[in-house]
């Protein structure tokens, strides 16, 4: 393990850095492949129950959520992983990143020579948590080889460790593990004492009813960890309904953990506005509009697989596209057809990313065919 630098700047400000000096074709509009956020309209329904409920403005709401909002969660992770689990066992948040920013503040600030480990490469908060707590890190690799699956650390590394971070379904690797491989982590997580995350934000976008991605609290219940001790998950409605600006999130879990994390938050001061928690509840509670956003981008994967003979994931909307070297790529695409991607080696650390771009099927199927079209013409000429 190893100190994390904290003068690693943002990715999307090294971005920005890299291409500043460069014009890029007039001949096309921008096209932004970067960021993970859904370009669709957030439905209606979750709309109009946001402004109906804007009188709701003058309460104050509570740092635990209200119950309505706990229930149609609730009801979510028992509809979608056949899990029940009960008020205590769950905590509604502003999103998933202030959990995944504060909860490491939480857990490790009072520990001396705290370490965490997480997948690698890797949402950038994770080391913005490291930083924060003054922890070192433990780098769970992310390869072609290992298939971008987590490997295993050792006893030595996991006797270290304080808390774990997996990311399944995985940006941005778009790699996958089922339930039987997610539940070996939990039996060390409760055989060297840590505690163990699984950030499951991109759960609800897949593409075969029979491989959807599993949960964590699935793989506790496998292995007869039914009070999911040490073991914790995290959800958002961000990219499930289109609605990142809702700030609609959860962590779910082991209640004792809960129990306590939950006084911390009564002072972090970021509970949500009831009115957006009016609206994220009707959106947790239905499915149909989920499953039409799910084949818009099953829709543009076939799309990319037909342009760029990419393979499909499992889940995400995330292609993880190798390239000779990243950073030149990133560059001449930009220069010659006015298209962003985020360079892998960007997202890791200690070569991870290295001779990977990253590219977010965010758009519409239209957009997305015009945009991948001249990407592949980039590719032909660049590539060879």
């Amino acid at each position: 393990p190893g100190k994390i630098n904290i003068s690693n700047p943002e990715y999307f400000e090294r971005l920005n850095e890299l291409l500043k000096d460069i014009q890029p074709n007039p001949n096309y509009k921008l096209a932004s492949l970067t960021i993970g956020e859904p370009q669709f309209s957030t439905p209606n329904f979750i709309q109009d129950e946001l402004k109906d409920n804007t009188n709701l403005l003058n309460k104050y709401p509570k740092s635990a959520g209200e119950d309505y909002l706990k229930e149609a969660m609730i009801n979510f992770v028992s509809k979608r992983f056949n899990t029940k689990l009960n008020f205590e066992q769950i905590i509604p948040t502003f999103g998933t990143r202030e959990v995944l920013f504060n909860f490491p503040q939480y857990l490790l600030t009072a520990k001396e020579n705290s370490i965490m480990a997480f997948t690698n490469p890797f949402y950038q908060i994770y080391e913005g948590a490291a930083i924060a707590t003054n922890s070192e890190v433990i780098y769970i690799n992310l390869t072609q080889e290992n298939n971008f699956k987590a490997q295993l650390l050792s006893d030595e590394e996991f006797k270290k460790c304080d808390l774990v971070i997996l990311n399944f379904p995985n940006n941005p690797t778009a790699g996958e593990m089922n339930v039987e491989e997610l539940s070996i982590w939990v039996q060390k997580s409760l055989e060297f004492d840590f505690i163990l995350i699984n950030d499951e934000c991109y759960s609800e976008l897949y593409f075969d009813d029979n491989k959807k991605p599993a949960s964590l609290l699935e793989a506790c219940k496998l292995v007869g960890n039914t009070s999911f001790k040490n073991c914790l998950v995290l959800n958002s409605i961000s990219k499930r309904s289109s609605a990142p600006g809702l700030r609609s999130g959860f962590i779910a879990g082991d209640s004792k953990i809960l129990k306590e994390y939950m006084k911390y938050r009564t002072y972090v001061g970021c509970a949500s506005p009831v009115p957006l928690q009016k609206a994220a509840a009707i959106a947790w509670n239905d499915e149909s509009h989920v499953e039409s956003f799910r084949n818009n981008y099953k829709e543009n994967f076939a799309i990319a697989n037909e342009i760029l003979q990419v393979k499909i994931p499992e889940a995400t909307f995330y292609i993880w596209m190798k390239v000779s070297d990243e950073l030149e790529f990133t560059k001449e695409l930009y220069k010659q057809e006015n298209i962003k991607v985020l360079p892998g080696s960007f997202l890791g650390r200690e070569g991870a990313g290295q001779g990977y771009i990253r590219i977010a099927l965010v758009e519409n199927p239209t957009k997305t065919k015009e945009v991948l079209t001249r990407l592949n013409n980039f590719i032909t000429k660049y590539e060879g």
